[in-house]
This record gives C-alpha cells, sequence and structure tokens, in this order.
C-alpha cells in the first residue's frame, strides 16, 4: 500500500477513535501506536539521511525565468533595461551608397573589435544599422558587442529585430541564446541553440547547447529532489501528529481503566463494611465470641454465606 494512503488510514482511525474512545482496546491501541512509530521512525531515518546527502546543494530556485544562479562563466546577469539602444527607420527608401557607407562602418567596426574597443564598435554598428536598417546581420553584429558587454537584454532586442527582418538567419537564433544563458534563462537558451542547430549548426553553437541540456537535466533534478523532500517532510509531520494523538488517547484510556479499578476496589469494601453491619451479623458474632461452641448454628444462614463467599 502507497504510504500516503496508509497514513490517511492511521488519520482517520485516530479521528475516530476521537470520537469514540471505546472503539479500540487498550491493547490494541498499545499495538497500534507502535506500529506508527515504527513508521515514522522508519521515515524519519530516510528523511534524516536525504537531508545530511543534499545538505550541500544549493537551494533549488523556483523562478520560469532564471532556474539556476550559475552558468558556464559562473555569472548571472540583471536584465538591462536601461539600455535603450537606436533603431533604424526601416521606412527609409535606400540607395546603393548608403549600403556601401554601412558596409564601410561595419568593418571599421571590426577593426574596434579586433583592438578590444568594444565600445566603439557598438558605436560604429549602430552608424551601419541607421544607414541600412534593413540589414540583419547588422542588427546580429550589434548584438554579439552587446553581449560581450554583459548587455544581453539589448543583446536580445537586436536578434529579435534581425530575426524580423531575416526569420531563416540561424545568426540571431545563436546570438539570442548566449543573451538567454547570460540572463540565466535557460530554457529559452536551448530552445534558440535548437533553432539554430536545425538550419545550420556549427561546433560552437553545438557544444552551448549540450551545455544548456546539462543544465536543464541538473534543474529538473534539483526540482524532483527538492519536491521529495518535501513530500518526506509532509509525511513526517502527518505521522507525527497520528502518532501524538494516538499516544494521548492511550493515555486517556489507562487513566479511565485506572479510576474503573478503584472504583470497583472501593465498592467492594464499602460491600463488606455495610454486611458487618447488619443487626444479624452483629448478634452472630457476639454470640460466638461468648460462645464458640455456637459457631455451628450459623454455617448455613445466607448472610454469613455471602460474607465469606468469595467473589
Amino acid at each position: 500500500m502507497d504510504l500516503r494512503r496508509r497514513v490517511k488510514h492511521l488519520q482517520a482511525l485516530a479521528l475516530a477513535y476521537q470520537q469514540d474512545p471505546g472503539l479500540v482496546g487498550a491493547k490494541q491501541l498499545t499495538v497500534l501506536r507502535a506500529h506508527v512509530e515504527n513508521i515514522w521512525n522508519t521515515y524519519t531515518d530516510a528523511f534524516g539521511r536525504r537531508a545530511v546527502e543534499e545538505g550541500n546543494k544549493s537551494e533549488v530556485t523556483t523562478s520560469d525565468e532564471s532556474d539556476s544562479d550559475i552558468d558556464e562563466d559562473g555569472e548571472i546577469l540583471e536584465p538591462d533595461y536601461d539600455v535603450l539602444q537606436e533603431m533604424g527607420d526601416e521606412s527609409m527608401r535606400l540607395t546603393g551608397e548608403m549600403m556601401d557607407q554601412a558596409d564601410e562602418k561595419r568593418k571599421e567596426a571590426f577593426d574596434a573589435l579586433e583592438k578590444g574597443s568594444l565600445q566603439r564598435a557598438l558605436e560604429l554598428f549602430t552608424e551601419a544599422i541607421k544607414l541600412n536598417p534593413q540589414s540583419s546581420v547588422m542588427y546580429v553584429n550589434r548584438a554579439s558587442v552587446f553581449v560581450k558587454l554583459k548587455k544581453p537584454t539589448a543583446a536580445i532586442r537586436d536578434c529579435n529585430k534581425a530575426s524580423e527582418i531575416n526569420s531563416k538567419s540561424v545568426l540571431p537564433y545563436k546570438w539570442r541564446g548566449k543573451a538567454y544563458v547570460l540572463l540565466g534563462q535557460w530554457k529559452k537558451a536551448a530552445e534558440d541553440f535548437t533553432t539554430a542547430c536545425q538550419w545550420g549548426c556549427d561546433e560552437e553553437t553545438k557544444a552551448l547547447l549540450q551545455m544548456v541540456q546539462l543544465r536543464l537535466q541538473k534543474i529538473v533534478e534539483g526540482h524532483r529532489k527538492y519536491e521529495q523532500k518535501q513530500q518526506l517532510k509532509a509525511i513526517q509531520d502527518q505521522l507525527e501528529k497520528v502518532r501524538l494523538a494516538l499516544e494521548e488517547q492511550e493515555s486517556v484510556q489507562r487513566e479511565e481503566n485506572s479510576w474503573d479499578k478503584m472504583a470497583r476496589a472501593g465498592q467492594k469494601h464499602l460491600k463488606f463494611i455495610f454486611m458487618l453491619l447488619d443487626p444479624r451479623m452483629l448478634t452472630a458474632f457476639l454470640d460466638v465470641v461468648w460462645n464458640p461452641e455456637n459457631i455451628y448454628r450459623y454455617q448455613k444462614k445466607n448472610f454469613l454465606i455471602r460474607l465469606t463467599h468469595k467473589p
């Protein structure tokens, strides 16, 4: 039988006994309480061992947006809502000269990246976007810089825009997945890396997908262990309540039994005293004291038979 059902049955029995103490005898109650204590000790020990085994593990995070406090670099970032990058005007009419100027700015931005000047590269990619706002690649390039600058929310905006312009491009999903990793949003990251791999997976994206999937497995396992721990704790509390209820009822029954015995003993002594005060008894007693041989007169007297008869 499942443990939860056994606990519910024991709770129902304890409640029934509280309503009708005569339902279970003292010996049966003692056996039942011992049985509950045995179950309680067994699952308390199991709960204790699990607590020790998991004592050094971090608490499981239940947030839908951030499932863990650690990513591959050991850092989870807060959303950067304060960063509002400039977006290009898609309604503007492009010319060949504007597209050439945008490409030139893009090259200058890559040169700045090679020199480690991230902020300058960001400015140049923004200028390129303003010159050619219909280029998905320009937004992806700027998103990559936002990721390097630890600005994942801004990177996600650029990747979303890039996907709107070209929904079949792999790069927006790859870089948006990296941004989600920085935010600790592992499920969304896995979805983007999976999509990227379906359309053209490189080794880096494949490795990132495997890392995120492993993280998700650990999260699921952590949730499972946490829920199991909570269930064990609930079972322990329920068994403790049942055990205490039975112990209390057993104590009450012992006390009632003790008073019953005292009352029966008192009634027996009172009967004996009343019989001694019977005038016939007193007369016979005095007669025998003064004339011992007269004891044979009273051997068949009913009041003497009742006095000397053992119940």
